[in-house]
C-alpha cells in the first residue's frame, strides 16, 4: 500500500538520522571533541534544540552566513533568526553559550593580574568582540594591584563609530576606585589597526586621567583579523 511504504521510508529515515546522531556523539567521546569540525561540533549543539530532524542543514547554513564559530556564537539573535530553520529559541540557546564563553573567559582574569595574564585578556577581548558587527567601547577597570574590578561597556553605535566621553570614562574610574584602564573597542571591518580617530581618542583619555592619577595601560582594537595593542605598536 502506498501509504504504508510512506510511513516505512519516514521510519527508516527516522532510524537514520538518530543512527548518525549517536554515531557523532560517539565519535566526540573517543575521539575527543577538539577534532570535531565546527559544523558538526554546531550539529551536537543543536541537537539540544532540536530532538528531531536533521539539524546538518541548519549548522551548514550558520557557518555559511557567519564564516566561523567566532562569527556564529557573535551574531545578534536578530541576525541568526534570519538564517533558514533557526528560530528563536535555538537562537537564544547559541547566544546563551557565548554569554557562557564570555564569563569564563572574565572569570578566568578575575583571578589573576591582568597585564601578566596578557594572552588570557586577548582571548577574552577576542570571544567578546571580534564578531560585533556595531562598533563597542569597553573599559577594564583595574585595582592597585592591576586586578580586575570590572569590565563596562560605555560606548555602543555604528558600523564604524562608537561614541566616547572621556569625562564619563574618568567619572566611572572614580566611582569604582580605579587606579588604572585598559581600553577596548572593536573594528567591525575586521582589520584591528588603529585610525586616526581611535588615536586621538585614546590621547583624550589619557590626559584626561594625567590629574587623577589614573593610568592607561593599552588601547586594543578587536578585529576578526587580529587584536592590535597601542602599547605594542608605540602609540603609549
Amino acid at each position: 500500500m502506498p501509504g504504508g511504504e510512506k510511513g516505512f521510508e519516514d521510519a527508516v529515515a527516522g532510524s537514520d538520522l538518530l543512527g548518525h546522531r549517536d554515531r557523532l556523539r560517539q565519535r566526540a567521546r573517543k575521539g575527543g571533541l577538539e577534532a570535531i569540525p565546527d559544523y558538526e561540533l554546531l550539529e551536537l549543539f543543536l541537537f539540544r534544540t532540536f530532538s528531531r530532524g536533521d539539524v546538518k542543514p541548519k549548522a551548514k547554513a550558520l557557518l555559511a552566513r557567519f564564516g566561523d564559530m567566532a562569527g556564529v556564537l557573535g551574531a545578534s539573535l536578530e541576525d541568526l533568526q534570519g538564517v533558514a530553520g533557526i528560530g528563536e529559541a535555538a537562537a537564544l540557546d547559541l547566544k546563551l553559550l557565548h554569554e557562557a564563553a564570555i564569563r569564563q573567559g572574565r572569570a578566568g582574569l578575575r583571578q589573576r593580574t591582568v597585564i601578566s595574564s596578557w594572552t588570557a585578556l586577548l582571548g577574552y577581548v577576542r570571544v567578546m568582540l571580534a564578531s560585533e558587527v556595531r562598533e563597542q567601547f569597553r573599559v577594564l577597570f583595574l585595582d592597585k594591584k592591576n586586578q580586575l574590578i570590572a569590565d563596562e561597556q560605555l560606548g555602543h553605535g555604528t558600523v564604524d563609530h562608537a561614541p566616547v566621553y572621556p569625562r564619563e570614562v574618568m567619572r566611572r574610574a572614580l566611582e569604582l576606585s580605579a587606579s588604572s584602564l585598559i581600553l577596548v573597542h572593536n573594528h567591525p571591518s575586521g582589520d584591528p589597526s588603529p585610525s586616526q580617530a581611535d588615536i586621538d581618542m585614546t590621547k583624550q583619555i589619557i590626559e584626561a586621567g594625567r590629574s587623577l592619577r589614573i593610568s592607561i595601560h593599552d588601547h586594543l582594537v578587536v578585529g576578526r583579523d587580529g587584536v592590535a595593542s597601542f602599547k605594542s605598536l608605540g602609540l603609549i
